[in-house]
């Protein structure tokens, strides 16, 4: 009978194994909807199974469906890795399996994520005191960020932001019961803020680095708007705050610091694990005015508030572990590093766009994504991606601008090299003469 150990070899080994062989592996995966369930069995086993028989099931029956967000030449949405340091603080946190609902509960997890939150705080260039604590993803940082404005500012029910924002405001505008008012963008695709109506309002929702085109908010006329009138300002960075790693790049986030609350994804682009994000506040009492209820059956002695009073959720995971292993392996010059080149393979892939004549690229270039499209109907470029796609090289996505479809190719893995942005645009090349023929 395998021991702990043999098995945990054995699924070391395993991810050792697909990590190397990722890039061989088709990047979308090609099953049809149903395909996984009808090739997994009904009802659970009666007796136990070894873990041998998993790791079996996951190379004979799952893996044609994964689609490998870790492969090279994932290009799609944002690009993000799970880098080796990041996987294996996973495993530490599932066999320390903290439950942070109180301080007391593990001081361990409370304290290194207030203090990985501040080191991460340095490392983009934030002012020093935000109040910093990690959630699963951006689209509950939203939320909770805009409940507290809520909470904040009680009779306003408006949350304002640009047309270009991203879906998890308009989910929690709903959620929260606020009403939801959009901002048209300028032709760079930022919101105008001599548009803004802040009659009302809450809270407004700026961001740098926005979903479909990266753009960038301007958020000093923003905040001059919202300190003005006493409106929340909320800051949506959670694909683009790993890039003010670089201190070249700072100039994009002009402003920031003045702002609430800052949600940055370190899952995104900053080589760490699905879920973390992290979310800074300079307002932390609101939070708690807005969070805190502590039942009798967590109280305690300790003079010490809970991250626990600053969310909506109880229990948190050791995340903070995987964050501060990252910084720790990685450093502010290995993050840099690869952020830097990142952009460099997106800006020369952009220059390989612009000069073939059958190709034009639509929205600046900001950080690392680059939206463009092949000269021709909008059917012909969703065509087009279909039959990219379908090869199972590259994997990119799309976007709709100034009513047009554009194609996006993201740069953000690890992983990702100068051949396998040539690849992609090799392919993206191939598959349109074959359209057109």
């Amino acid at each position: 009978m395998s021991t702990f150990r043999d098995d945990g070899a054995a699924a070391l080994d395993w991810v050792a194994s697909y990590l190397e062989g990722v890039r061989e592996r088709p990047v979308l995966s090609q099953v049809e909807p149903g395909e996984i369930r009808a090739a997994l069995p009904a009802s659970p086993p009666d007796g136990p199974e070894p873990f041998s028989a998993v790791l079996r099931d996951l190379d004979d029956v799952l893996m044609p469906g994964i689609t490998h967000w870790q492969g090279p030449r994932f290009f799609a949405y944002f690009a993000t890795t799970a880098s080796e340091p990041g996987v294996l603080a996973e495993i530490l946190i599932a066999g320390l399996n903290q439950v942070g609902i109180l301080w007391r509960t593990s001081p361990a997890l409370q304290e290194l994520e207030e203090v990985t939150l501040d080191w991460l705080a340095q490392l983009l260039g934030l002012p020093s005191g935000l109040h910093g604590h990690i959630e699963d993803t951006a689209s509950t940082s939203t939320l909770v960020a805009l409940a507290v404005a809520r909470a904040a500012s009680p009779g306003r029910r408006v949350v304002v932001c640009s047309e270009h924002a991203h879906s998890s405001v308009d989910k929690a505008a709903k959620l929260l019961e606020l009403d939801l008012r959009k901002v048209p963008g300028d032709e760079q695709f930022r919101l105008r803020p001599d548009l803004l109506d802040l009659d009302g309002a809450c809270a407004v929702v700026a961001t740098i680095g926005t979903t479909s085109s990266t753009s960038v908010d301007p958020v000093p006329a923003i905040a001059d708007r919202c300190e003005a009138e006493g409106v929340w300002l909320h800051v949506d960075a959670a694909y683009a705050g790993a890039a003010a790693v670089c201190p070249e790049l700072r100039d994009r986030f002009a402003g920031w610091g003045r702002a609430d609350s800052i949600v940055v994804n370190p899952h995104k682009w900053l080589g760490v694990p699905m879920d973390c994000s992290t979310l800074w506040t300079s307002r932390a009492d609101a939070f708690r005015d807005a969070f805190s209820l502590v039942p009798e059956y967590l109280r305690v002695t300790e003079e010490v508030a809970s991250l626990s009073e600053h969310t909506q959720v109880l229990g948190r995971r050791f995340r903070a572990l995987k964050l501060w292993a990252v910084l720790r392996c990685y450093g502010r010059s290995g993050l840099q590093e690869r952020i830097r080149e990142h952009l460099r393979l997106a800006a020369l892939f952009e220059e390989w766009v612009r000069a073939d004549d059958a190709w034009e690229v639509v929205a600046p270039r900001p950080f690392s994504v680059v939206c463009f499209r092949l000269r021709g109907s909008d059917e012909d470029n969703e065509a087009l991606l279909e039959r990219v796609n379908a090869t199972g090289e590259v994997f990119i996505s799309h976007t709709t601008l100034a009513g047009r479809y554009v194609l996006r190719l993201a740069v953000g893995s690890f992983r990702t090299t100068e051949d396998d942005v040539r690849l992609a645009w090799d392919v993206l090349r191939r598959e349109a003469e074959a359209l057109r023929a």
